[in-house]
């Protein structure tokens, strides 16, 4: 497994932000491409050339993009984010970063309501548009258990709707974040290396709050992950710093490469 930052949590100009991932030892970044300089509709086709070329003059690699824009929840804009995101996976090919990650809204608890079958149409028809250039679409975890998530993406039907696995997301809503890394098994090609408190909505820095991630990358090396871990801290006073000891700190885990 590798070490990655989301370049959201690097609160500076994108270039500096992809040295400084370099220099304190990250592997590669997810790069953050909704509504700044790097989403679809504002990087040209010479700019994103560019943006590859410096990253391999850095020796730095894209564990993933992050297209965030609010879910698929609501009728009244569900069209315009699905033509928005798919104009992501346009980005991702010629980033050659095959992986999406998003929160998509709230799975509804009900499978058999309106919501919850319009929320599968929409997951479905970004999924196979990823799937058609050979990328996915990986739903952030958090709202729901890992066993309605996977229920749900069962539902969806389609290669191209995977998981983005966020344990501390999972952990603060209550949830057994390492039963469901094995209730997501077959999903899961990203992860965000994230902490917080069990059953309250606090993030804290990595290894001071209730992921408990030497279970937590055990269980992950026990269903085949072998992809990024990916720091995204949202919060704190110094994220920067916390950034960096989080670094060292899954350095020093077993399994993940130096």
């Amino acid at each position: 497994m590798k070490v990655g930052i989301i370049t959201a949590s690097l609160p500076m100009e994108l270039r500096a932000a992809l040295r400084k991932a370099k220099e304190i030892g990250a592997h590669g970044v997810q790069l953050w491409v909704a509504n700044n300089e790097l989403d679809p509709r504002s990087l040209s086709q010479s700019g994103r050339q560019d943006l590859l070329n410096y990253m391999a003059s850095l020796g730095l690699k894209r564990s993933a993009l992050c297209g965030d824009i609010g879910g698929f929840a609501d009728p009244a804009t569900v069209d315009e984010r699905i033509a928005h995101t798919e104009e992501m996976f346009d980005l991702c090919v010629d980033l050659q970063t095959p992986i999406l990650t998003t929160h998509i809204g709230l799975v509804p608890e009900d499978a058999s309501s309106r919501a919850y079958q319009d929320l599968i149409a929409a997951v479905r028809e970004v999924a196979g548009y990823a799937a058609a250039r050979d990328c996915c679409f990986a739903t952030e975890t958090g709202p729901e258990s890992g066993d309605s998530l996977a229920a749900f993406l069962r539902a969806v039907n389609s290669d191209g709707a995977k998981v983005n696995f966020d344990p501390a997301n999972l952990c603060m809503s209550g949830f057994d974040h390492l039963h469901d890394v094995h209730a997501l098994k077959g999903f899961i090609v990203h992860t965000h290396a994230k902490d917080g408190l069990k059953g309250k909505e606090e993030e804290v820095a990595l290894g001071k709050g209730d992921v408990d991630f030497p279970k937590y990358l055990a269980a992950l090396r026990e269903i085949g992950f072998n992809g990024y871990l990916t720091i995204e801290r949202e919060c704190g006073p110094d994220p920067l710093t916390d950034i960096v000891e989080a670094i060292c700190f899954l350095k020093r885990q077993e399994g993940v490469d130096h």
